[in-house]
């Protein structure tokens, strides 16, 4: 064998024992983890959806995984401050965070991030997503989408809407549905969904794109009325009530959706092992009943499908701010 051939050898050699000692030392901390309690981000305020989405997984995933998920709120900036807080996090599992739909628009929207949402986050499981709901104030006339379209086409620049706050999912679903019925509704901000919702009921706003586990009680106490679903099948906690697809207009399928995140670089076995306690979590009966009746449909998807889902979602979501040229207040 000639000297060349010899080191070759030599380094082919030491490569494949530096990788099998990285790999076996990764497997072995697999093997172990968690040996402590995790903490839990979640990127909005106590009481909301996000954070009743998170207490329900983190008990279940807290017994599965034989330690204590203990859930830490960092609301602001639509999602931004929690999220900047994971990026800056040692990838090792031991801090984990729930965001919600602004951490698909965020990067659209805000032209300087203080991270960067592709490159220093792994995502661990899209556990549950919620169509938004098209509902109206029940003296405002229109009582169907069709009747909705044309009435704003008879109306133009005169029919308003009510968001949860400029960028929000909300906001984007009525841009897009302008968009694509080619009408002129007027964008009505406020601060939070519950306060956008009591004005619709009030009659102060006429529409709204509501979020479907807030717009569920206000439904059920008929103080404002579902014309239709943002889902591609109808939702389960609202039968009755046609997806906007279904209604004739096409293209408009909207969701706000809840995932588990870890900072890049986490070992992908790490990742799995949480992957497989969301799964389990989201799966059990009591919670996924819970979901349902909040208007969700539970996923619990796998990190490479929901790595696909958050992608196509920010391409989604960063046509739509583009093309309505919106700016955040």
């Amino acid at each position: 064998m000639s000297a060349h051939s010899r080191r070759l050898l030599l380094t082919v050699t030491a490569a494949a024992l530096t990788f099998c000692t990285l790999y076996t030392a990764g497997a072995q901390a697999a093997d172990a983890y968690p040996d402590k309690p995790i903490r839990f981000i979640v990127t909005y305020p106590p009481g909301g959806g996000a954070d009743i989405v998170a207490r329900l997984v983190a008990a279940k995933m807290t017994l599965s995984l034989g330690q204590q998920l203990i859930v830490e709120n960092r609301p602001g900036a639509n999602g931004q401050i929690g999220a900047n807080t994971l990026a800056r996090s040692a990838p090792d599992g031991y801090t984990i965070m729930l965001d919600a739909t602004g951490f698909s628009i965020n990067p659209a929207l805000y032209p300087k991030l203080p991270y960067d949402g592709k490159k220093d986050f792994a995502p661990v499981s899209v556990l549950v997503r919620f169509p938004n709901v098209l509902v109206k104030n029940p003296k405002f006339a229109p009582d169907s989408v069709k009747s909705l379209v044309d009435y704003v086409h008879q109306q133009p620049g005169q029919v308003s809407y009510a968001s949860s706050g400029t960028g929000s999912v909300q906001h984007l679903a009525g841009a897009l549905f302008a968009s694509i019925v080619k009408g002129d509704l007027v964008h009505i901000p406020y601060k939070g969904g519950g306060p956008a919702l009591t004005d619709v009921a009030g009659g102060q706003v006429p529409i709204m794109f509501a979020n479907g586990a807030s717009a569920l009680p206000f439904i059920q106490s008929e103080k404002v009325v579902p014309l239709a679903t943002t889902g591609t099948e109808r939702s389960a906690a609202l039968p009755n009530v046609p997806t906007v697809e279904e209604a004739g207009v096409k293209g408009m399928s909207v969701y706000e959706w809840n995932a588990l995140f870890v900072p890049a670089n986490t070992p992908q076995a790490v990742i799995d092992k949480l992957a497989a306690a969301a799964h389990a979590a989201v799966n059990d009966p009591t919670v996924r009943k819970q979901l349902i009746e909040m208007g969700g449909e539970p996923m619990g998807a796998s990190p490479a499908d929901s790595a696909k889902f958050i992608d196509e979602q920010m391409v989604t979501w960063k046509g739509v701010v583009s093309q309505n040229q919106i700016k955040p207040n």
